[in-house]
């Protein structure tokens, strides 16, 4: 391309970055919550911020299942996102996509009644919570 091999790998690897981006944002537009759901998420972040910690916190949890935890809380935490949190409302949304799609991961794997046990919210958050990321559908029951 440029003749510098140098230029032309910083170039490749600005150019796949941004695909990545791109296709990531594509996810986020596909799985997002519909209708009035995103909403009742992000009034609900804090409560579930307050859940992934405890949850990552309990020791009767699969290792696997605390490392994913706090690995959503270090990409909470982390400054950079997929989306920027300046942009309104579309900036918290990959973060209520990211924790619904590890929260039904952790349900999958250690049930429904470990994250009641740990909601800090009230029964009806809980409610628009598993309602949120359908939760509140039969799961498959954990492997052995």
């Amino acid at each position: 391309m440029t003749g510098s091999w140098g230029w032309d790998l910083l170039i490749g690897i600005a150019i796949a970055l941004l695909a990545a981006w791109l296709v990531l944002i594509g996810t986020l537009a596909l799985v997002r919550p519909r209708g009035g759901l995103l909403r009742e998420a992000l009034r609900l972040l804090p409560d579930v911020l307050r859940l992934v910690r405890r949850l990552a916190a309990d020791p009767d949890l699969p290792r696997g299942v605390r490392v994913r935890l706090a690995l959503l809380l270090a990409y909470l935490a982390f400054p950079i996102d997929i989306v920027p949190d300046f942009i309104p409302i579309l900036g918290y949304a990959d973060d209520a996509v990211i924790v619904t799609a590890v929260l039904r991961s952790v349900v999958r794997r250690s049930g429904l009644e470990a994250v009641r046990r740990h909601w800090p919210g009230t029964d009806d958050g809980f409610t628009v919570l598993t309602r949120l990321t359908g939760l509140d559908k039969p799961q498959p029951l954990p492997e052995q």
